[in-house]
């Protein structure tokens, strides 16, 4: 912060990683599209990354840090240039190509006629063919959504190490398989277009319940992907598409009453609806009008259909729970899951009673398929409590708090821990 005081040291490392949450893929993505390498790429913006956290806490934060770490990450692109122009000539060219380019910033935007926005960009090449669905995701959510390892494996439900393996994997493949860094045409977008939609659903999902940190919303995360999706309906509106920045709005309409003015988390029977924003509940209406296809609706269309049953809404009680259930009903014949059983559950336990819900909680914890997924006890521990069974909803409450790796949800369930109590 050039002109005024330098931040504590301490807070040197938060600014860094909220510079690196936001700029990160812009600087992938212009990386890239400058060298041509996608690995190359992101080695080079992990480099810099590197170099801020060596730099800042003596010298401080640049006034345009993302610019900063544009132009350190270029000039280590370019010092891999020189040291591959010994053994071909393509490379010293390329150094210098990329010395003459413009200051950092100044020409990092896709050409406007092919494509509006260089992180889609990344993220439709982060999603080539050529890579597996799963390598796909995982790829994308490193290098669009900035999320770690760790934060990308409790997204997945899988270990960390099957994490770590995709993406180095998926790397290898693109640069194996030479895929040009390069706007896809239209024709090629729409068979990538699934895994787009899914990784924009996955970044929306981290910002809107944080998997880990102090906290609950993580508004940066969640805006990208909204933005995203919009992008996204201009390239491709199709209604996948539209269903997807439906649901996107409608749920985070809900965010300025889900959390109080300390940041505590305030669950939805407690939520303040007038602070609902009803700006964003009307522009996710007007997407879903747009999200039935020949075949009706799909996976993203039937959740924003579940999230607009809660946005007209007057209070949990009045909420139309039959109509979610039916709608979690066709959600799990086209896009069935564990994790989408559960919510159903949530749903007939409002319909119908806990004892109906806790049949449905038991199977699932049978499978064991939501083993390490915390959520299941949550929804146990609320079913147990309401059916008086206080100890045993104490102890899943406990299970599930030990389970959570972000802060302000564990104190929710240490406190629901508390409140459960034993049947008389």
């Amino acid at each position: 912060m050039a002109g005024g005081d330098r931040p504590a040291v301490s807070a040197v490392p938060r600014a860094v990683e909220a510079v690196w949450r936001i700029e990160s893929p812009r600087i992938v993505g212009a990386l890239a599209r400058y060298t041509g390498d996608f690995a190359l790429a992101e080695d080079v913006a992990q480099e810099a990354l590197a170099a801020a956290l060596a730099s800042w806490p003596r010298s401080g934060v640049p006034d345009n840090p993302g610019a900063w770490l544009l132009t350190i990450a270029r000039r280590r692109a370019i010092d891999t240039f020189r040291r591959r122009a010994g053994r071909d000539a393509r490379y010293a060219a390329m150094a210098v190509d990329l010395s003459r380019a413009g200051p950092a910033g100044d020409d990092v935007l896709w050409d406007p006629d092919l494509i509006d926005d260089d992180v889609l960009a990344l993220m439709f090449v982060s999603c080539h063919p050529v890579l597996t669905r799963d390598a796909r995701i995982a790829l994308t959510l490193r290098t669009v959504g900035g999320l770690t390892s760790e934060e990308i494996a409790r997204a997945l439900l899988v270990p960390v190490p099957t994490v770590q393996a995709r993406i180095t994997r998926a790397k290898k493949v693109l640069g194996n398989a030479g895929v040009p860094f390069e706007v896809p045409p239209a024709e090629a977008r729409s068979e990538r277009l699934g895994s787009v939609l899914n990784v924009i659903y996955l970044i929306f999902t981290e910002g809107s319940s944080a998997t880990s940190g102090d906290d609950w919303i993580r508004h940066d995360l969640a805006r990208e992907a909204i933005r995203l999706a919009r992008v996204l309906t201009r390239l491709e509106p199709a209604p996948e598409a539209f269903g997807l920045l439906a649901l996107l709005e409608l749920t985070a309409a809900r965010f300025p009453a889900r959390v109080d003015a300390d940041g505590r988390p305030v669950l939805l029977e407690d939520q303040d609806r007038r602070r609902w924003d009803r700006g964003a509940i009307r522009r996710g209406r007007t997407a879903l009008e747009r999200a039935t296809g020949p075949n009706g609706m799909g996976a993203y269309a039937l959740q924003a259909a579940i999230a607009e049953c809660h946005a007209v809404a007057p209070s949990v009680a009045e909420t139309d729970w039959n109509r979610i259930v039916a709608l979690y009903d066709a959600l799990g014949r086209i896009a069935g899951s564990p994790v989408v059983e559960l919510n159903r559950a949530v749903a007939v336990a409002m319909a119908a009673g806990p004892a109906d819900a806790l049949e449905i909680v038991e199977r699932l914890a049978a499978d064991g398929a939501l083993a390490r997924y915390h959520p299941l006890h949550v929804v146990r521990g609320e079913l147990l409590a309401r059916l008086g069974r206080g100890g045993e909803a104490r102890e899943e409450f406990l299970t599930a708090a030990s389970m959570c790796t972000n802060a302000a949800e564990r104190d929710v369930l240490l406190a629901k821990a508390d409140a459960a109590q034993a049947p008389r």
